[in-house]
């Protein structure tokens, strides 16, 4: 990274170019090697410039379903604007920021995945005329696109507004004017709060808490179901992740003389050549760290003989998510201890993954994975069958020592899509074709847990895939990663040889 990211433009305190009015004052780095500009150099960097404005663009390929979308958003909250922020950059030390993620419910409702944009609904007789607010390309009449660390000679060039348009079907204004044209008007409005605090206060005259949360509540619920472009990029993140999970087998050996951070870094890799990114933080657990639910430190050895439990996703350009995870033997092969706990997880998965069907409850999937689970236990002596059924095990939740977590959950812009939608219409509801979710049973024995024989210490297994649910039945769309303990083997070995 170059050191004057953002160079000072003066010591006054506007921070413009010396002999020039500056619309938005240019933020000036206080150590920064540069002092005042000369007014030569301003006026050098103001012409000379090429026009690269794009023209005959076509509207990015959501652009219809995202209408589609926003229709149904108008019509649940007709005579009231409804504001729907992306969110901002936010800072990581100093004039460095985090990678910028723009909120779930505006990407649904826009395609548009930009830093401090907003959708604004205004409502009209029979629905409501959307616009969008973005940022336009930096100025070059001010120096902003040279002389701002968010300037385009720094981080890129952003979309003009009329190249906006043409991408996303709605008209586009300058997104600095948005809070104070919104205030001026009061009007019945509801806004996705937690995103864009400065937006927030300038309408807090005009905002109720508990409509707000409705409308984020509303928008979780309009993902339940996933249209098929949606269900187009949520194979394109399976496939990328079969290949970043390939990727890390193929460089086990590497892991095993270094640590859990080589995988990380390895499917990290798959992630940002294929896609976006990861779509959570990856969790690379070897030997005892495969039992820590959410491991992501990634900072451990990578033993022969032990087991790693990865689980990872590719988040595409569009920022949908796959969430897999599969228990691979590092050495290539299952002991038999190993090989019987995998077993268990895996026979659960399958009751788990054939539960997934439309009519179905959503927890059906969940209750016949762990019934497995409790049967295993039980067989298995670590449970006392001598007191305790199946039934009352479950009742009691006490195989829950050992697996702890539910078996899955709504899978799509974010790992756990859909989490603010109202529970009628997700933990309790009927499954409907388009659904998409995750099955992934584990067993988990802690290194430190006296009430198992001491060979269980240490050892988790987890399996999990994303499952479509279809007309007729279900889809595993990460079904190109073997699951059974053999087909594990035979992959590992194809690949290792």
């Amino acid at each position: 990274m170059t050191e004057d990211r953002s160079p000072a433009v003066s010591e006054n305190p506007e921070g413009s170019v010396e002999g020039e009015e500056a619309e938005q004052p240019i933020k000036s780095r206080k150590n920064g090697l540069y002092g005042e500009i000369s007014e030569e150099l301003a006026a050098s960097m103001r012409t000379g410039w090429a026009d690269t404005e794009l023209r005959g663009l076509q509207p990015v390929a959501q652009a219809p379903y995202a209408a589609e979308r926003r229709a149904k958003l108008s019509a649940a909250f007709p005579g009231e604007r409804l504001v729907v922020p992306a969110g901002n950059l936010r800072t990581r030390a100093n004039d460095t920021e985090y990678a910028f993620r723009a909120a779930s419910e505006y990407v649904h409702l826009t395609g548009n995945r930009t830093e401090d944009a907003i959708l604004v609904g205004e409502p009209v007789d029979g629905g409501h005329v959307f616009a969008l607010y973005l940022l336009p390309r930096s100025d070059r009449e001010n120096g902003e696109f040279w002389l701002s660390g968010q300037g385009e000679l720094w981080v890129g060039r952003r979309h003009s507004l009329a190249e906006s348009e043409q991408l996303y079907g709605l008209p586009v204004r300058d997104v600095r004017t948005a809070a104070e044209e919104l205030a001026a008007e009061t009007v019945p409005t509801r806004l996705v709060r937690g995103y864009d605090a400065a937006l927030e206060a300038a309408l807090a005259d005009q905002l109720d808490e508990e409509k707000d949360d409705e409308l984020k509540v509303f928008l979780s619920g309009l993902r339940l179901v996933k249209d098929e472009w949606e269900v187009g990029e949520l194979r394109a993140a399976c496939d990328a992740t079969v290949n970043g999970f390939t990727d890390v087998v193929r460089e086990l050996g590497l892991a095993v003389a270094t640590s859990e951070r080589w995988i990380e870094g390895t499917f990290w890799r798959r992630a940002r050549v294929e896609g976006n990114d990861v779509g959570y933080g990856s969790i690379a657990a070897a030997g005892p760290h495969a039992t820590t639910l959410h491991w992501v430190r990634n900072d451990g050895d990578v033993r022969p003989g032990e087991l790693l439990l990865l689980d990872a996703g590719v988040e595409t350009h569009t920022l949908y998510t796959a969430d897999v995870t599969r228990t691979l033997p590092i050495n290539g092969r299952f002991n038999p201890l190993q090989r019987k706990i995998y077993q268990a997880v895996y026979d659960a998965q399958e009751a788990g993954i054939a539960a997934v069907k439309p009519g179905g409850q959503f927890r059906d999937f969940h209750d016949a994975a762990q019934r497995v689970l409790a049967e295993r236990l039980l067989e298995w002596g670590l449970l006392d069958a001598s007191v305790y059924d199946v039934e009352k095990v479950l009742e009691l939740g006490l195989q829950r020592r050992w697996t702890l977590h539910g078996t899955g959950h709504m899978l799509g812009l974010d790992v756990h899509d859909c989490a603010h939608a109202r529970r009628e219409n997700y933990v309790d509801a009927l499954l409907e074709p388009g659904m998409v979710l995750t099955v992934e049973p584990g067993l988990y024995f802690q290194a430190d847990d006296l009430t198992v024989p001491e060979e269980y210490r240490g050892i988790g297994v987890r399996i999990e895939d994303d499952i479509l649910v279809t007309a007729d039945g279900n889809e595993n769309l990460s079904a190109g990663l073997p699951r059974q303990a053999d087909e594990v083997e035979a992959w590992m070995a194809g690949l290792t040889s």
